[in-house]
């Protein structure tokens, strides 16, 4: 199994790039993150890389970074999920943003990926709320509260909050952890004040 390659980029393309190692070509399909900090052709670069062997074909697929790699080798244990569809979702969300949106259950920011629709989004949330705690940047107090429950989305202060938030424009997946520090340090306030000094925060 190949996990690395290091060698000439020798070509970029809209998903995949073309890794020269000692004059053999390796086809690397990979996130529109990764490809944007690849250095241009011709240049030298490492990329990690997870391979996918298939009855049809060998496919190799390239990370930036070890945590990219990670949510990939996650996102694609949910059902509906595979290779290309993984791709998508971190074209659209980096390691950190997608804990956030997991932890906040931000549906829509899912959505935004190609190939992800309601459900399937739906169940990405539903499958992944509690395996996410484990990779990097999981154990953080705030998300540790949403995926036991302490911050499920209902009829609370803090899911009021945000649906208010989103009434003004703001997405779940950047309000939620402002709305989730400000409750916890003025965990008596009211509603108002919360989403007031919310919006203060927001607005810097």
């Amino acid at each position: 199994m190949i996990g690395q390659l290091t060698g000439w980029i020798s070509q970029v393309e809209a998903d995949r790039c073309l890794v020269d190692v000692n004059g053999v070509g390796y086809v690397v399909s990979a996130s529109t993150r990764t490809l944007s900090v690849l250095p241009m052709p011709p240049e030298k670069a490492r990329v990690l890389v997870e391979t996918v062997v298939r009855e049809d074909a060998i496919q190799l697929f390239g990370f930036a970074t070890s945590e990219e790699r990670d949510w990939f080798r996650l996102l694609t244990t949910v059902q509906g999920v595979g290779a290309k569809v993984g791709l998508a979702i971190l074209s659209v969300a980096s390691p950190g943003e997608l804990l956030t949106i997991i932890g906040s259950g931000d549906k829509a920011s899912l959505t935004r990926a190609a190939g992800v629709g309601a459900r399937l989004a739906e169940r990405i949330l539903t499958e992944l709320k509690g395996k996410v705690a484990k990779m990097p940047g999981g154990g953080s107090a705030a998300f540790a509260q949403a995926a036991s429950g302490g911050g499920t989305i209902g009829a609370t202060i803090e899911g009021d909050a945000l649906l208010a938030l989103a009434g003004l424009g703001f997405r779940r997946a950047e309000a939620w952890p402002v709305v989730s520090r400000v409750l916890s340090e003025n965990a008596e306030a009211t509603l108002d004040t919360i989403i007031r000094l919310s919006l203060k925060d927001l607005a810097r």
